[in-house]
This record gives C-alpha cells, structure tokens and sequence, in this order.
C-alpha cells in the first residue's frame, strides 16, 4: 500500500468507528477528572448535626435578616393579587390593591425603569427602541390597550407579548400593579391625544 492509501484507510477507519465510541454502554463506572462535583456532603432538612452545637442543621435566620416576601398577610396568599386572574383563570377586571399616591409614585419609578425605554415616558411608543432601532413598539394610548382589563396589562408585564419580555422574576407583583396603575394615570392624561 502507498502512504496516501495508508493515510486514508486510516481517516476512514477512524471516522467508521467515532460513532462507536461515543454513547456506547460500558460496565465501568465513568471517569470523573473533578468527582467532588458528583457526590457532595450535605444534610437533609430537619436532620440532626453533630457539627453544630445547639445540634440543628437547620439554622435560625440572622438578626435583621428581611423576609422574601414583605406583601402584606391579606395579598400574599391572594391568588388574583400574585396572578392577576380569576379562581376560573379569567382576567381579573380592575386591579386589587388599592390606588393612592404612594401607589402612583412606586408605579411611576418602575415604569421609569422598566417601561420607558420602548414605549416612552408618555407612553406613546417612541421610546428608545423605535427611535434608534425603527423597532415597532406598542402605543399605551391605543384603543385596544385602553379597553384591556387590568388583570391583561398585568398578564403582559408578567409574561411578556410578542417581543415585550416577561418581567415576572425583575418585577414583583406589587410593583406590577403599581406599574398598571401608573399606566392608567397615563392614558387619562393623554385622553383624546392621537396614538
């Protein structure tokens, strides 16, 4: 055999058998070049500890420490606060927390934040991404939007429309309605105005 014939049966004979070596089953166990990753040491929740003193492993939370979840009592468990739908999944009409100025002020920062870049601070849809990117953005002023329930508006914040992301996990659900009823204060504002 020549040299190029040799190179080539060789090529072909490890192209031929690539296949078998990846996903083939063996008997052996697998080689772990860093195995601390695959078994670690950890206790199960309520189990006894010999490493703590008080012999707990569930440890008492640092004083000062703030909860996850300040909502208050009646609206942490309020399925139409935390989801914006009915017990039967519809849209709820008109939103659940109650609307006053300190409400207004911490929907109006939010909607600074997250909302004014693409629809605008008057939300017309001019922001950031129309002006410099010609990216179609919805108008808050539009029939359509205006005729949403708040539970819709809501929805869209959580889980995002067409390119609009979901702000579910940025966003809590308290500021979510505030954000909802700063946009309402907007569309009244701008009542009558051309979208």
């Amino acid at each position: 055999m020549t040299r190029p014939v040799r190179w080539l049966a060789l090529v072909a004979l490890l192209v031929a058998t690539q296949g078998c070596v990846r996903g083939c089953t063996s008997r052996q166990p697998p080689i772990h070049v860093n195995p601390n990753m695959d078994d670690q040491p950890r206790y199960e929740a309520q189990a006894e500890s010999s490493f703590f003193a008080d012999g707990k492993t569930m440890r008492t939370p640092v004083e000062g420490t703030v909860p996850r979840s300040s909502l208050p009592e009646p609206l942490r468990d309020d399925p139409r606060f935390l989801t914006g739908k009915e017990a039967d999944g519809s849209l709820v009409a008109a939103s659940p927390v109650a609307v006053n100025d300190a409400v207004l002020a911490r929907g109006q920062e939010r909607y600074g934040i997250y909302c004014a870049p693409c629809h605008h601070r008057v939300g017309d849809g001019k922001g950031v991404l129309f002006t410099r990117g010609n990216i179609p953005t919805t108008s808050l002023h539009l029939d359509r939007v205006r005729a949403a329930t708040d539970g819709h508006l809501f929805d869209v914040i959580t889980n995002g429309l067409g390119l609009m992301p979901g702000y579910r996990y940025p966003i809590s659900p308290e500021d979510r309605w505030a954000i909802v009823a700063y946009v309402r204060t907007l569309q009244a504002e701008h009542a009558g105005e051309a979208p």
